[in-house]
C-alpha cells in the first residue's frame, strides 16, 4: 500500500514539473515572453525542416514558385522568425539590441515607404573619391537609369557613392571604415531606404558574411547564405568578374540553332578550376577527381596558385596539375551539357556565369547558397542541386536527365542569361526592378514576366496587367491578337484636293479590318475644316494637333488606340488595299513583331570598326520603316516609358531617326528580326510637275546626304546607348501565295499587290 502512495505522489510531481516546464517554454510564464518563447519553439522546426527544400535533383521537379528555395517560404510563412535566427554566429552580444534589431529587417519595419509618394526614384550620391572598377560600373548604370532623380527629398531610395563592393582587408579594393563613411552621409538615417552593394565580405581563414556597416539599409550581395540573407529585404546578386561587360554582353549560345539540337553535348560533366589544398572550400574541391574519367565526365582542378603552394602540396598536386593543362576551358564550357559549379572559398562562382552563358546546365554543390534574384527567379527550371556530401550521386543523377528536360533548362538558361545577367547593366536594373517591385505593390510582377519570354525587363506592369494586352503572350495563354488595327498617318505638308494625304485614307479605309484612322498633323498651317476632308470613309478619322511636335510623337501612344494593332503610315506612301490587308493577316501571326514593306539594314565595316546605315537592296534587312508598318500598340507605350530621355532627346534634336529607333526597342525586346513583305520597285511617288533646276536639285541632294550622316550618327548613338547591337539580319521576305505564278489573276486573293509591281 506503502509503495502505491509513493509511486502515485512521485507521478503526480513529474506530471506537475512536466506542465510547468511546458508553460515555461511556450508562454513564458517565468519571466520569458511569449512570442519570444513561441518563436524559438519555431525555430527550432525550422532547422529541422530546411534541408527538405534543397535535396540533390531538387532543381529537376517540385512545384515551388520564383524564390523557389522552399526554405525560404517555410520562414516567410512563419510571423518573425528569419533564416539569420538559426545561424549560431548571427548576433553580436556586444552590440546589444541594436545588432539584434538589424538583423531582423524587413521591407515593412526597416524601410520608409512614405519617402516613395512621388513613384520609384532613385538618388545617388555624388561621387567624392575614386572607386573601384567593378563599382564604377554599378554607379554608371544608375547614372543613366530611368528612375535617377538629382532631388533628394523627392527620392524613394537611395544609394552611396562609398566602395562597399569589396570589404576583404587583404585586397587592393578594400576601403577601410566604410562604417563612419556612411553614417556621415546627410540622408543616411540608419540607413533607410538605402541599397549597397557587396561582392567581398570577410578574408581568411573564415571568409565571414557579416558586414555591420548596412545597419537598416538592404544588402545586395554575391555569396549571399540562406543563413545571413533576410528574406524579402536583403538581395542575392551574381559573383561577377572584374571584365564583366558594362552593357551589351554576349548572346546566349543557343542563338545557334546548330548548338541546341542535339540536346547531348560531346561531355556530359565538367569542370576545371582552382582546388584548395586547406581552408574554407577546401573539401568540396578536393574529392571531385573521385568522380572524373577523363571521357565524359571532365573534373579537372589545379593546386598551383598562390603563394607558396608547393609547400602545401598534397600526393595529388602533381598528378591533377598535369590532367588540368590537357584540356582547353573554352572548349570544355562549350562542348559539355552540364557543368560542375562547386563553391570556391565563398558559396558563389564565376563559373556559375560562365555556364549559364554557355547554356551548360549548372549543377551546384553550395550547400547554403542562396542564389542570384532567388525572389523573382524560379531557379529548379535553369539549376539542378547537388549535395556537397553526396558526390557521388552526381554522376548517376545526371545521367538520368532526360533529353527533352535538358533541352528545357538550357532554354531556360538562355532566357535568364539574356536578361539578367549578360552585362553589369542587366545585373543592376534587375536589383532596382526587385527593390520597385516590393515598393509599387499594386504593380507586382506576376511569376511569368520574370520567367518567360522576353523577360521583365521590356515587360511594363504600369501598361497593364493582363496578359493578353502584350504582344509576347498570345501563344502561351492560347489567345489571339484582336481583329482590327488603328491607322495612324503622319501628316507633314498641307493639303489639297489631289493630295497623297488624301489617297493614302482612301486606300486605308477601304481595308475590312481599320477600324480607326488618326491623323497626326504636324504642320506649320492647321489642318483644312472637315468639309474639306473626303466624305463616306466609311471608318471615324481623328485628326490630332495638340502634343505633335516632333518625329517622337509617330510612337505616342494615344487613348484613341483602342486596337492590338497599330498600322504607321506615311503621308505620301505609295500602298494598296489589298498590301494593307496582306501585311495586317501575316501581323496576325508574328503579333510581337514590326511587319511591313519598306526595309533598310547595317553592317559592320572592319576598317572603320563601327556598324554602318544602309538603305541599298541587299540580301539582308534588318529594320522595316514605319512609312508602312503595323506592330503592337504596346510598343509605343515602351518607346516613351522604357527609353532614356537622352536618346529620345537625339530624334528631336536631328528631327529624324524615329523608325531606326523604334525598331531598336522592338528588335530588344523580342531577340528577333522584323518581318519583311513583298517588295515594291518604289514606295513614295516620283515627283510631279517641272523638273527642278540644277540649283534646286543640288539642295535636294545636300539634304539627302544630310538626313543620311545623320541617321548614321543616330545609329551609333542608339548602339552606345543600349550598350550593343540589338538589330537582327533577316533573310526572308513573305509574298502571297500564287505571287508571280503562272496563273489567272482572277484566282489569286491580292491580286494588287501582283499589279503594281509587275
Amino acid at each position: 500500500m506503502q509503495f502505491k502512495k509513493r509511486l502515485l505522489t512521485l507521478t503526480l510531481m513529474c506530471t506537475t514539473l512536466a506542465l510547468a516546464a511546458y508553460l515555461i517554454y511556450t508562454h513564458g510564464i517565468l519571466g520569458g515572453g511569449s512570442e519570444q518563447a513561441s518563436n524559438a519553439h519555431r525555430r527550432s522546426i525550422v532547422r529541422l525542416e530546411m534541408p527538405e527544400g534543397r535535396q540533390m535533383g531538387g532543381g529537376l521537379g517540385g512545384a515551388s514558385q520564383p524564390g523557389s528555395n522552399q526554405r525560404s517560404f517555410l520562414l516567410d510563412d512563419i510571423p518573425g522568425v528569419f533564416a539569420q535566427d538559426a545561424h549560431p554566429n548571427v548576433r553580436d552580444r556586444s552590440q546589444g539590441e541594436t545588432a539584434q534589431d538589424w538583423r531582423k529587417c524587413h521591407m515593412e519595419t526597416c524601410f520608409d515607404f512614405d519617402r516613395c509618394k512621388n513613384g520609384f526614384k532613385v538618388y545617388l550620391y555624388p561621387r567624392q573619391v575614386p572607386v573601384s572598377a567593378p563599382y564604377a560600373k554599378i554607379l554608371s548604370v544608375i547614372e543613366r537609369s530611368r528612375y535617377l532623380t538629382a532631388n533628394p527629398h523627392e527620392a524613394c531610395v537611395f544609394i552611396p557613392s562609398i566602395d562597399t563592393l569589396d570589404q576583404d582587408v587583404l585586397s587592393k579594393d578594400y576601403v577601410p571604415d566604410v562604417g563612419t563613411k556612411l553614417r556621415a552621409q546627410p540622408y543616411w538615417n540608419g540607413g533607410r531606404n538605402h541599397i549597397m552593394f557587396n561582392q567581398y565580405s570577410g578574408t581568411w581563414p573564415d571568409y565571414g558574411e557579416e558586414l555591420k556597416f548596412i545597419e537598416q539599409g538592404i544588402l545586395v550581395k554575391s555569396s549571399m547564405s540562406i543563413d545571413w540573407i533576410r528574406y524579402g529585404f536583403d538581395i542575392s546578386m551574381p559573383l561577377f568578374a572584374k571584365n564583366h561587360p558594362q552593357s551589351g554582353g554576349e548572346m546566349g549560345y543557343l542563338h545557334n540553332a546548330s548548338n541546341s539540337i542535339p540536346s547531348i553535348r560531346h561531355y556530359l560533366l565538367a569542370f576545371k578550376g582552382k582546388r584548395y589544398l586547406n581552408g574554407v572550400g577546401s573539401d568540396t574541391r578536393n574529392v571531385l577527381y573521385h568522380i572524373h574519367n577523363a571521357e565524359d565526365i571532365v573534373l579537372l582542378t589545379t593546386c598551383k596558385h598562390g603563394k607558396g603552394w608547393e609547400k602545401l602540396a598534397d600526393e595529388r598536386c602533381y598528378i591533377d596539375n598535369e590532367e588540368y593543362d590537357k584540356f582547353d576551358y573554352q572548349k570544355l564550357l562549350f562542348n559539355s551539357t552540364f557543368c560542375l559549379v562547386p563553391r570556391g572559398r565563398r558559396l558563389g562562382s564565376f563559373r556559375f556565369l560562365e555556364s549559364l552563358q554557355a547554356t551548360c546546365i549548372p549543377i551546384l554543390l553550395s550547400n547554403s547558397y542562396e542564389l542570384p534574384f532567388s525572389e523573382v527567379i524560379d531557379w529548379n527550371k535553369i539549376v539542378i542541386w547537388g549535395d556537397e556530401r553526396l558526390l557521388f550521386q552526381v554522376p548517376p543523377m545526371v545521367r538520368s536527365v532526360p533529353q527533352s528536360k535538358i533541352l528545357a533548362l538550357r532554354q531556360q538558361n538562355q532566357l535568364v542569361w539574356e536578361s539578367y545577367f549578360r552585362s553589369v547593366d542587366a545585373i543592376i536594373n534587375t536589383v532596382l526592378e526587385i527593390v520597385k517591385n516590393r515598393v509599387a505593390r499594386h504593380l507586382v510582377r506576376p511569376s511569368y514576366h520574370w520567367n518567360s519570354v522576353p523577360g521583365a525587363h521590356v515587360v511594363l506592369p504600369e501598361w497593364s496587367d493582363i496578359p493578353n494586352n502584350f504582344p509576347f503572350y498570345y501563344k502561351t495563354f492560347g489567345e489571339t491578337p484582336g481583329d482590327h488595327f488603328t491607322a495612324i498617318i503622319y501628316a507633314t505638308s498641307a493639303v489639297t484636293a489631289s493630295s497623297p494625304l488624301f489617297r493614302v485614307l482612301k486606300m486605308v479605309a477601304k481595308s475590312q479590318y481599320c477600324k480607326k484612322i488618326i491623323v497626326l498633323w504636324n504642320c506649320d498651317v492647321p489642318p483644312p475644316p472637315s468639309s474639306k476632308w473626303p466624305t463616306d470613309l466609311g471608318v471615324p478619322v481623328r485628326v490630332k494637333t495638340r502634343d505633335v511636335h516632333s518625329l517622337n510623337a509617330r510612337f505616342l501612344p494615344f487613348k484613341e488606340i483602342e486596337t492590338d494593332a497599330v498600322f504607321n503610315f506615311d503621308e505620301d506612301v505609295l500602298i494598296t488595299t489589298d498590301e494593307v490587308d496582306f501585311a495586317f493577316g501575316v501581323w496576325l501571326e508574328f503579333a510581337d513583331r514590326i511587319v511591313g514593306y519598306p526595309a533598310r539594314s547595317h553592317y559592320w565595316d572592319e576598317a572603320l570598326a563601327k556598324w554602318i546605315y544602309t538603305s541599298k537592296w541587299t540580301n539582308q534587312f534588318s529594320m522595316i520603316l514605319p512609312s508602312a508598318a503595323i506592330y503592337h500598340k504596346y510598343y509605343n507605350y515602351l518607346y516613351h516609358n522604357f527609353l532614356n530621355p537622352l536618346i529620345l532627346s537625339k530624334v528631336e534634336e536631328v528631327n529624324n531617326c524615329e523608325d531606326i529607333l523604334m525598331n531598336f526597342v522592338v528588335a530588344h525586346a523580342t531577340r528577333l528580326p522584323p518581318i519583311k513583305l513583298t517588295q515594291r520597285k518604289a514606295h513614295k511617288p516620283p515627283d510631279a510637275g517641272t523638273p527642278p533646276s540644277a540649283v534646286a536639285a543640288s539642295k535636294a541632294v545636300e539634304t539627302d546626304q544630310l538626313r543620311f550622316q545623320q541617321r548614321q550618327e543616330c545609329l551609333e548613338a542608339f548602339v552606345e546607348n543600349f550598350g550593343y547591337m540589338p538589330l537582327i539580319h533577316s533573310s526572308m521576305r513573305m509574298d502571297t501565295m500564287l505571287y508571280k505564278d503562272p496563273v489567272s489573276n482572277m484566282r489569286k486573293k491580292y491580286r494588287q499587290i501582283e499589279t503594281v509591281n509587275s
